[in-house]
């Protein structure tokens, strides 16, 4: 299989590139005699981050997300910390993290015990604890402007209980950046590892 490396496509006989390949993913397609689609942008598929392994610091970042991005997907395989503050997803901009103005609940449950919790410095998925090891998912997706959503099923593999949240978030320019941490910032991660999924 061979690949073709190039950013610009076009007719012989035009007088601009039909089709742009940008260096974010995205396609622009223009002036494509015979179609409807002129001027319109098209993007598509989903695009992996680079795995992190969850095994020392504070918090994680995944950065550089492209301003078209509508849905991101946070993966956690096998991750747990250090204390028992609890773990949580906070949103990013040009300017830095912001770690304000959530509105985010989660609550656990399992075979001996159920539990409920919030936060306003991150969506949370209400999984502290030192022997909290974690698998399975968080999602955030933007709503309208920058306002975005989020829900989280997250499984606690090593005692056989499930974590769930939900929550929102409006911010004040573009998301370019997530973060993983806790509710106290200082607990450190020492297992797992991390991944994104972003879609346009």
């Amino acid at each position: 299989m061979s690949t073709l490396s190039t950013t610009n496509l076009k007719n012989a006989s035009s007088g601009s590139n039909n089709i742009v390949l940008a260096a974010d993913g995205s396609t622009t397609i223009t002036t494509l005699t015979g179609t409807t689609i002129t001027g319109t942008s098209v993007r598509g598929g989903i695009t992996s981050g680079t795995v992190v392994a969850s095994t020392s610091g504070t918090s994680i970042d995944f950065t550089s997300i492209p301003s078209y991005v509508k849905r991101i997907t946070v993966m956690f395989d096998g991750v747990s910390t250090s204390g028992s503050s609890s773990p949580i997803l906070q949103l990013g901009t040009s300017g830095g993290i912001v770690s304000t103005g959530y509105v985010s609940s989660g609550a656990y449950t399992g075979p001996s015990a159920s539990d409920i919790g919030s936060s306003t410095v991150g969506f949370i998925w209400q999984a502290g604890g030192s022997a909290a090891v974690t698998t399975g998912h968080a999602i955030i997706t933007l709503v309208t402007s920058n306002t975005w959503v989020y829900s989280s099923v997250v499984a606690r593999t090593n005692d056989n209980y499930i974590m769930f949240g939900g929550g929102n978030k409006s911010l004040s320019g573009t998301l370019d950046r997530v973060r993983i941490t806790t509710v106290n910032g200082t607990d450190t991660f020492d297992a797992g590892s991390i991944n994104i999924l972003m879609e346009g």
